[in-house]
């Protein structure tokens, strides 16, 4: 038996790949985090697989569940939001499979950031603005964020910051960022990108506070900052410029007019 974890993508249920969507078609046994992927993703399954929601089982209950599919080889698909190499708490699971001597594999996924990226139509690495993109959060119940991660110190380099499940600590979010960014910094905020649900907002660091409430933007809300999200007149790659050349696209030779 095998298990496959499975990235299913920010929300929308095409989102996930092809290779995932497969094979949640042919396992028998699927583990899902009911509490962050919709119901909607189930749909790729097939119609007499076993569906368990783990949003109330704990490390040692999920790990039974693998135990028993192993008893009875069948192979299981394991859901998680977004992309299961960032905040997936899946090395704690593979520490688990390995000690059973259970093979398992990773299908990435499509994750939020990108998501909330798409949302807002924005590229966040621009040239001579920002070309590095930094993925964080703050510190939470579950686990805290090391103090040379903080808010605060990775605003120093001005990158362009993804700041996953903002909404309820915005207000901090917000000064750590100001200590650093200038306050004509683009920001946004995506809740939820894909969901049915989706809202965002777009503004600057000096005023988001001011034209946002804390009480709407829940957990599962992407704060985006940067000056790359800004709109105006910016340099542009060399990439497509006509004067550029590389291997796959070599300039022609004028050819020299006879006199």
């Amino acid at each position: 038996m095998k298990v496959y974890f499975i990235g299913a993508g920010p929300g929308a249920s095409d989102l996930i790949t092809l290779r995932g969507a497969n094979i949640l078609g042919r396992v028998s046994m699927v583990l899902y985090a009911g509490s962050l992927v919709p119901t909607d993703m189930l749909q790729h399954c097939r119609a007499d697989a076993e569906l368990i929601d783990t949003a109330t089982l704990d490390l040692e209950q999920q790990e039974a569940c693998y135990r028993r599919a192993q008893e009875n080889d069948c192979d299981v698909a394991r859901l998680h939001s977004g992309d299961p190499a960032i905040y997936g708490a899946t090395a704690e699971q593979m520490r688990r499979l390995d000690g059973l001597d259970i093979d398992y594999e990773i299908v990435p996924g499509v994750s939020s950031f990108t998501s909330a990226a798409a949302s807002i139509k924005a590229e966040l690495t621009k040239p001579e603005v920002s070309q590095t993109v930094i993925l964080t959060r703050v510190s939470g119940r579950a686990s805290a964020v090391p103090e040379l991660e903080s808010i605060a110190r990775l605003a120093e380099h001005q990158a362009t910051m993804c700041i996953f499940l903002s909404g309820p600590h915005l207000k901090k979010i917000v000064a750590d960022l100001r200590l650093h960014y200038p306050d004509d910094t683009p920001v946004a905020l995506v809740y939820r990108a894909t969901w049915p649900e989706e809202r965002s907002y777009q503004g600057t660091l000096g005023v988001i506070l001011k034209e946002t409430k804390k009480s709407e933007w829940n957990l599962t809300t992407m704060l985006l900052v940067g000056k790359a999200l800004g709109r105006g007149e910016q340099t542009e790659s060399s990439l497509y410029s006509k004067d550029f050349t590389h291997i796959f696209r070599v300039m022609k030779k004028k050819k020299s007019s006879s006199t």
